[in-house]
């Protein structure tokens, strides 16, 4: 058994966060990694959380798909079949695109989503783009924040999903 030691600085915020584990990895989860995920193998863990200043790329994505193997299929269009529940309330628009572009990610039916209402509606392309519409329509139920109290137009986009 060896340790491990992440540093992740966020200078915009002005704090640090610090990981230290034991390796092999033993726990279920890994929460608030950022950009600079070292990688390495973490079989064990099947719930991860990014956090971050910086955007995160398509590549970071890939990497986390290799280092965590229950949460991947090694695919191009990256595939996360445990996933049940995804955060997205406060990222920047372009991690949405990654979660719910399907030519980037393809989400397993019956996922729960949290999300702004806003950037989702940017991002879709006020509900009418079909790169987005495959992942959406595989939602049991997304909660938007900042939502407006209209939405009826949304049961086409998202026909199986119900809205919270």
């Amino acid at each position: 058994m060896r340790l491990s030691f992440v540093l992740f600085i966020f200078q915009r915020q002005k704090k640090c966060q610090c990981h230290i584990y034991s390796y092999p990895y033993r726990l279920k989860h890994y929460y608030n990694t950022s950009n600079n995920f070292p990688g390495g193998i973490f079989e064990y863990a099947r719930e991860i959380s990014l956090y971050d200043e910086r955007r995160f790329k398509h590549e970071f994505f890939l990497q986390i798909t290799q280092s965590f193997p229950l949460l991947k299929e090694n695919l191009s269009i990256i595939k996360y079949p445990h996933l049940t529940e995804l955060d997205l309330t406060q990222v920047h628009k372009d991690h949405i695109r990654q979660f719910l572009f399907d030519t980037k990610t393809c989400l397993p039916n019956n996922v729960y989503l949290l999300i702004d209402y806003r950037l989702t509606k940017k991002v879709t392309r006020n509900f009418t783009r079909n790169t987005t519409r495959r992942n959406c329509e595989k939602l049991s139920y997304v909660f938007f924040f900042r939502r407006p109290d209209f939405l009826k137009h949304l049961k086409f986009y998202v026909p199986y999903t119900e809205i919270l």
